[in-house]
């Protein structure tokens, strides 16, 4: 599995990060510990089989030219029947156009592609807590609410991730290219 991903500015990571620490602190969730040095990220395509030094050629190449942008967290959401919640950032031309041109980019690939990230299916997030009973998903929300408010950020960066090894529930997911943008 490979996971390309649109990575934040540091404030805006360690924010996260420090979320999801202080949920594990709170015994409401351990999504922290379940993906080995994970950073706080949009998914913007996930593939079963790739060519990576392939991929990665064409990532180096299309994203030269390509320009940070903001990115404002207002949304606190859940996916039903994944007992995951999530922060969502508003979805602007920027953003859909940033994963919309990826997408299109990058369509010899698709065969591979999981459905749910391509466009017009894809719900931009970044997981905050999963694998939640009821009770817990309902604390891990409240506790988000109050916590985070309106948080604004930028992507800085994209980045592709590759399952080296999962264990149970924790897995070495680590980011095997990255480049930053402008």
């Amino acid at each position: 599995m490979y996971w390309v991903v649109a990575l934040f500015d540091e404030q805006t990571e360690q924010l996260i990060k420090d979320v999801w620490k202080e949920l594990r602190d709170e015994d409401i969730s351990y999504y922290i510990d379940e993906v080995k040095d994970g950073r706080p990220h949009l998914t913007l395509a996930s593939y079963k089989e790739l060519d990576k030094e392939n991929y990665i050629r064409q990532m180096d190449i299309f994203y030269d030219d390509s320009d940070s942008f903001g990115v404002t967290f207002n949304h606190v959401g859940t996916f039903l029947n994944y007992n995951t919640l999530f922060l969502s950032p508003t979805m602007t031309q920027e953003l859909l156009d940033f994963h919309t041109d990826h997408h299109k980019h990058f369509e010899t690939f698709i065969t591979e592609a999981n459905k749910l990230y391509e466009p017009g299916q894809w719900i931009p997030h970044c997981t905050l807590a999963n694998k939640l009973e009821a009770d817990g998903l309902s604390k891990a929300f409240h506790y988000c609410v109050d916590r985070l408010g309106l948080t604004k950020g930028r992507v800085e960066e994209v980045g592709l991730i590759e399952l080296a090894k999962q264990d149970g529930d924790t897995m070495e997911a680590p980011l095997i290219y990255s480049k930053k943008l402008k």
